[in-house]
């Protein structure tokens, strides 16, 4: 069974993230983790003479927490009826990541899935400050950013962008062969660059990818660098009408060395369709 968290902070944003995991995993056996963290210690800043203020706060944070999430819950039973799907909720006192590390740990999660923009409707602040700290501390679980009003429907096409530059271990790349295989999607993996011709250790680690994806319907595809990695990506996903996007998420990459900059991050912030950033090695 498949262990899939959801972090909501009850936004339309993770109200979208949470019916595209349900849509994306609709015919696998799924254990649906819903969290809310509210951050009391944040409180502390009203000081020692605010105590009973700085309880009742606490005691209003923690109830509103628990009845929204059960909110959500009665929702998902009335009106997701699946045999397939079952979910449990919890709520934290804990800041975000650190609900969200602990979570991922304890239940042994497979997949985290959720949004770009919070509450707040700031997209720019709600990735600096939630979805950038869990890719930056959750490393070890793969995470499917979903961008705002997107609307899941199919995966027919998976985008892999590359550079050959490593090797492509089994369990970072298992959570886009298991969606490929249960899809029926092709993958396509995309190498930016500004020539194409590989290296010895290019050619080596291509063909150990060719490896690990078997069977699957994939192809190759060339995108020439031009300066600006996430738009040459973006504008390959979109002339494509790619589903999803895949990267590992691994520094000093060629990209980078090129433009100076988190490759990752831009391609990902700016993206039109969902991200799903795979597990680094361990």
């Amino acid at each position: 069974m498949k262990k899939i968290l959801l972090p909501t902070d009850f936004s339309d944003n993770a109200w979208n993230a949470i019916f595209t995991a349900i849509k994306l995993y609709a015919n696998v056996d799924c254990q649906f983790y819903l969290l809310h963290a509210y951050e009391p210690q944040t409180l502390n800043m009203l000081g020692r003479k605010n105590q009973q203020r700085l309880g009742t706060i606490y005691d209003s944070l923690s109830q509103y927490s628990k009845q929204e999430l059960g909110k959500v819950l009665t929702y998902l039973k009335e009106n997701h009826h699946s045999p397939r799907h079952s979910f449990e909720t919890f709520s934290k006192s804990e800041t975000f990541v650190e609900a969200v590390q602990e979570i991922v740990s304890v239940w042994d999660i497979d997949t985290v899935v959720m949004g770009t923009q919070g509450a707040t409707g700031a997209k720019e602040i709600f990735m600096g400050s939630n979805t950038v700290k869990v890719l930056k501390k959750v490393k070890n679980c793969p995470v499917l950013v979903v961008p705002s009003g997107y609307n899941f429907q199919n995966l027919k096409t998976l985008v892999f962008p590359t550079d050959y530059t490593r090797t492509y271990e089994k369990f970072e790349l298992l959570p886009i062969t298991e969606l490929a295989e249960h899809w029926k999607a092709q993958i396509q993996i995309l190498h930016v660059a500004v020539e194409f011709v590989l290296n010895d250790t290019q050619k080596a680690n291509r063909d150990i990818l060719e490896q690990r994806l078997g069977n699957l319907n994939f192809s190759y595809s060339n995108v020439t660098f031009d300066g600006n990695v996430a738009h040459s990506v973006q504008k390959f996903v979109s002339q494509n009408n790619a589903d999803l996007m895949a990267m590992i998420r691994y520094h000093h990459t060629f990209w980078e060395k090129v433009i100076g900059g988190p490759v990752v991050k831009k391609i990902a912030f700016h993206s039109n369709i969902p991200v799903l950033m795979l597990p680094e090695r361990r």
